[in-house]
């Protein structure tokens, strides 16, 4: 659906002071263009607004020459009234010309932050509700390029669209006034404008595709600064930065070569828009002259007609600026739209409707063993499941399914993105939890329901207290929290990394993204903080997967205690975690293929022995020739998993 929101009038004018949007809208992403068309029709208020400002500001600095040609030929003909007329005229014009321009940049601008506003929110309400699976999606360079250049580029552009419109309006106004004001001299400005105007039409095309360049350059600069930045921790470990860093500069190299070949390009269209004005203009004095000498033409008209010209350059600049605003917010605006068409995943065209769902108080989340039919995986209510999974980005997905944080590319109708699509566009049907399926609750209810932790979560800086101040059921303390995840050691680290040297560990800050602490530490404090939320389900990939041995033992059976009759799914392949679960799921080729305790499947399974105990591919063939089971066998785990949901 594309349109307004219900509390967006496209009348209305947006104040700086109003910000931010009630609600930002609903956004025609189908397409770079289309989402710009789309901005600029939500401020239409704000564009008539800036239009007329504009408007009375060009109009005044078009009507300057008339007073001044007044003048002159009052001069000429020695009238003293004449003269005090054209003096006025030229206060008031004077005047016009400086309240529109104090407006007009008032209103522009203001068009500008509201628009630049407006995409921001529309980015972060997308980023609240794909979460991690943004990221899975778009680079998280791209990411920051988007929310930062690429909004004050799409800003520019719609900021620049009325003072254009005001400007093209003044063109027309000049050239119609100068036909009636002398026939003789105003048909050669009216010839000569609009092939100003359109002169540098052909050269746009190859400009565009050198901005574009230089913009995709650009982001994939940006995109490997970002990720270097994110993992610079790792390449000093590694003693990888030069090698790095070499890869920057070689990027920075090329995008300062495509800015220059783009500037080439923009500076010849300049130099078109200054050379052609001036042979327009000395054709204007020329002629002008010759008419003037053979009394067709007054002194004070030509000083009229010349001063008009020159003027003119003012308005034909905006013709330049809106293509250079358009060529560079395109490529932006494009970008933004991708971001923004990503969704939650919703069945395929031509799927079956799923089974009626269970009754449930509306608002409220639906409660019940937690189902993914795309693997037969079932984790059934209240239990400590633990899911075995050989390949790690398997799992990630999985996971991901498990809470609905799943998403598809709706930029391009009938093609799913997601990672778990097959080459046919099929896309994983969501999970179901009590029966309901996720993808049809409100974002806010499945995301109350169901709390996804991924296996590289983020802290972010201020104090512990901060950190753990998250919305919960209230039924878990922070305390209780961290001494299940066994932050013990964390606190007395904190406190002696602390500048401040405070008593409280709970006052005691965390430096962005907890770059301060070890892999572990953080992996525990963002542990903490999942049980602290306490839903209904809780879904852990990976969450010992930085800790050492000892701990990991005391922190899954911290799990466990402190999630007692609640569902809990563990994405791991470390025995001290299994060993805790009451009930392990083997996922094999993308199926639930086992399940029971951790010692049972140990012993009677070679594929999840293989997966847990690290097993050669020599060993792992030799003991499943051994205990081979029949095809039948195998599959009656999954339809009695199936049953079961």
């Amino acid at each position: 659906m594309h349109g307004f929101s219900q509390y967006t009038e496209p009348w209305d004018v947006m104040q700086i002071r109003d910000l931010p949007y009630p609600d930002p809208g609903i956004p025609d992403v189908r397409s770079g263009p289309r989402f710009l068309y789309w901005l600029g029709r939500n401020q239409l208020g704000g564009q008539l607004k800036s239009l007329s400002w504009g408007l009375l500001h060009q109009c005044g600095v078009a009507g300057l020459p008339l007073g001044v040609g007044l003048a002159v030929q009052a001069v000429v003909d020695g009238s003293g009234r004449s003269l005090a007329l054209a003096a006025g005229l030229i206060a008031l014009l004077g005047a016009a010309v400086a309240l529109g321009d104090t407006m007009l940049h008032r209103t522009a601008v203001t068009n500008w932050i509201t628009a630049a506003a407006r995409v921001q929110q529309l980015l972060a309400r997308k980023t609240a509700e794909l979460g991690s699976a943004l990221t899975r999606r778009v680079a998280a360079g791209e990411v920051v390029a988007v929310s930062t250049g690429d909004v004050e580029k799409i800003g520019w552009f719609v900021e620049a669209l009325s003072r254009f419109a005001a400007a093209a309006l003044t063109l027309v106004v000049v050239c119609v006034g100068l036909l009636v004001y002398q026939p003789a001299l105003g048909i050669v400005v009216a010839i000569g404008v609009p092939v100003l105007a359109l002169a540098v039409l052909p050269l746009l095309p190859k400009a565009t595709r050198r901005a574009d360049a230089q913009r995709e350059l650009a982001g994939k600069a940006t995109e490997l600064a970002s990720d270097t930045v994110a993992g610079l921790r790792v390449l000093r470990g590694i003693g990888g930065e030069e090698l790095f860093l070499g890869r920057y500069r070689d990027a920075s190299q090329q995008v300062r070569r495509a800015a220059v070949r783009s500037a080439r390009m923009w500076a010849l269209i300049s130099a078109v828009q200054v050379l052609l004005p001036g042979l327009l203009l000395i054709t204007v004095v020329v002629y002008g002259a010759k008419l003037t000498l053979d009394g067709r033409v007054a002194v004070g008209e030509l000083v009229t007609v010349y001063s008009a010209v020159t003027l003119l350059l003012y308005p034909l600049r905006h013709f330049e600026e809106i293509a250079m605003a358009y060529s560079f917010s395109r490529p932006s605006a494009q970008r933004a739209a991708r971001v923004l068409s990503l969704e939650r995943t919703a069945p395929a065209p031509g799927d079956e409707a799923p089974a009626p769902a269970p009754a449930h108080a509306p608002g409220e989340p639906p409660s019940g063993d937690l189902y993914d039919p795309a693997t037969g995986l079932l984790a059934p209510a209240g239990l400590f499941t633990a899911v075995v999974c050989g390949d790690p980005d398997l799992a990630g997905r999985l996971a991901e399914r498990l809470g609905g944080h799943a998403t598809s590319d709706t930029s391009v109708p009938g093609t799913a993105t997601d990672a778990d699509a097959d080459a046919d566009g099929w896309t994983p049907p969501s999970a179901l939890l009590g029966g309901v399926a996720l993808d049809d609750l409100p974002l806010m209810t499945a995301r109350g329901a169901v709390l996804v932790q991924d296996k590289d979560p983020v802290l972010l800086s201020g104090t512990l207290a901060e950190l753990l101040d998250v919305p919960a059921s209230g039924q878990v303390s922070a305390a209780d929290a961290l001494d299940a995840a066994q932050c013990e050691d964390v606190l007395a680290a904190l406190a002696q990394t602390s500048a401040d040297r405070v008593d409280d560990p709970m006052r005691t800050r965390i430096t962005e993204r907890g770059r301060s602490l070890s892999g572990g530490q953080r992996q525990r404090l963002a542990l903490a903080r999942s049980l602290v939320t306490d839903p209904e389900v809780l879904v852990l990939d990976e969450p010992t997967s930085a800790v050492d041995s000892h701990t990991e033992a005391r922190v899954a059976a911290g799990v466990k205690r402190l999630r007692t009759g609640r569902t809990t799914v563990v994405f791991a392949s470390s025995p001290l975690v299994l060993d805790q679960a009451d009930r392990v799921v083997l996922v094999h080729e993308g199926e639930a293929a086992a399940a029971g305790p951790h010692r049972e499947l140990l012993h009677t399974d070679p594929r999840y022995r293989a997966v847990v105990t690290r097993e050669t591919d020599a060993e792992g063939a030799e003991d499943a020739a051994k205990a081979a089971v029949p095809g039948a066998v195998r599959h009656g785990v999954r339809e009695e998993i199936e049953e079961s949901a």
